[in-house]
């Protein structure tokens, strides 16, 4: 493999993340937590680090605090190496604006890729749920001699709307892309299928860096990389696809052997994780040689008494659960549940408090919510229309810091 190729990765982590909210009303998408202990980020990150693409610049733009945060207190590489991953919040580089798309987010910030001066860039999402060997996937670029290379992944066809849809006829250069089609194709072999876009790429420098100048000077542009710069390169020949089913990472298991989840809504959210509490999970977040890598902080263990239990669960550390029942659920760290209360297929966030004898059935609480003595959530879905958020697929969602009814 070409792991000594010269590599810069940026990650695009801008997103405001609508679909997720109210997770997102006070944290940029990529921030929301996952999985107990970890943030979305924390996926692409991991894959990048373990890949050994160790020069990683994370732009961030909307309510970017947590992010940058985070960022700065848990993902410190050597620097004695030149290793680094840093936070990139806009900076008006170009004029006194935002960033108008993810290309003109990378188009205002290349002065990073100026000081680096890769041979290779890897753009890379910041809010999806999976594992990848990154460098499988460069040297697949670095073979096909193209100017970019697109991760891409089979989905049901009726999903497929929500991507780009790839279609090639070879199998390796791209013949059309398609960003977010209404009626995207079938596969020939699979027409339940389309051939999706996972939202990462690799690019030779020289290429980017002309498909970027030249979109900045195209008024009529979304400066969007699915809307603009890949269907601009796939015009010009120059883009490729990488399969990413052919993607082996180690200690993988054949039942989340190229799992990829997109988390852009509340229901998927809630799907991916009860991807992870089952015995044999779909997706294992206790893989040893390709960890998830986290901070989870100064913390005492869990601790359950007075006959509390967690069943068919994930619980983090500094939880308490006392004289209390946890089934089919995720509690990420300080959660407290007391006595006599009942949390089912939920996911509990940072803080949480479920008083004594309160049942809290298919939600997610954010951080420090608080559900007093008593109460009742997810239990009568048209109740809680009235008072809180609830998914298209029934899931009941309290904002940070709310207290229930």
């Amino acid at each position: 493999m070409n792991s000594g190729a010269d590599v810069l990765g940026i990650v695009l982590a801008g997103g405001e993340g609508k679909r997720l909210m109210p997770l997102t009303a006070d944290r940029a998408k990529p921030a929301v937590p996952f999985g107990g202990v970890h943030r979305l980020v924390d996926f692409v990150l991991s894959n990048l680090v373990h890949g050994g693409f160790r020069r990683l610049c994370v732009l961030t733009q909307y309510k970017s605090h947590s992010l940058d945060r985070h960022i700065s207190t848990t993902w410190r590489l050597s620097s004695l190496t030149g290793e680094y991953v840093t936070p990139v919040p806009a900076q008006q580089r170009l004029g006194p604006r935002w960033y108008q798309g993810s290309a003109d987010a990378i188009h205002q910030s290349l002065n990073l890729v100026y000081d680096e001066d890769p041979e290779y860039i890897a753009v890379f999402g910041a809010d999806n749920i999976y594992r990848m060997d990154p460098r499988q996937m460069l040297d697949a670029h670095i073979a096909s001699g193209a100017g970019v290379t697109v991760a891409g992944i089979r989905v049901p066809r009726a999903e497929a709307s929500s991507f780009g849809v790839i279609r090639t006829t070879d199998g390796l250069m791209i013949d059309a892309f398609m960003e977010k089609p209404d009626d995207p194709p079938g596969l020939p072999d699979s027409p339940d299928e389309s051939y999706v876009s996972m939202g990462n790429y690799i690019f030779t420098t020289k290429v980017m860096l002309e498909a970027l100048h030249a979109d900045a000077e195209n008024a009529a542009s979304h400066h969007d990389m699915g809307r603009d710069i890949i269907p601009a390169l796939v015009k010009s020949g120059e883009a490729a696809v990488y399969d990413f089913s052919g993607n082996v990472v180690p200690g993988e298991t054949e039942r989340d052997h190229g799992y990829w989840r997109d988390v852009g809504t509340i229901d998927s959210y809630y799907d991916a994780h009860t991807d992870l509490i089952s015995t044999h999970p779909i997706f294992n977040l206790y893989n040893r040689k390709w960890p998830i890598l986290a901070h989870p902080g100064q913390r005492a263990a869990a601790k359950f008494v007075e006959g509390g239990s967690a069943n068919q669960s994930i619980v983090s550390n500094g939880c308490i659960i006392s004289g209390a029942q946890v089934v089919d659920s995720v509690l990420s760290p300080d959660v407290i549940v007391e006595q006599g209360a009942v949390v089912q297929g939920s996911v509990l966030l940072d803080g949480a408090r479920v008083g004594r004898g309160a049942v809290v059935r298919r939600a997610i609480l954010d951080k420090n919510v608080v559900v007093p003595p008593g109460a009742h959530i997810g239990v009568d879905l048209a109740r809680d229309r009235g008072h809180y958020h609830v998914s298209p697929g029934g899931i009941v969602v309290l904002g940070k810091g709310e207290r229930a009814i």
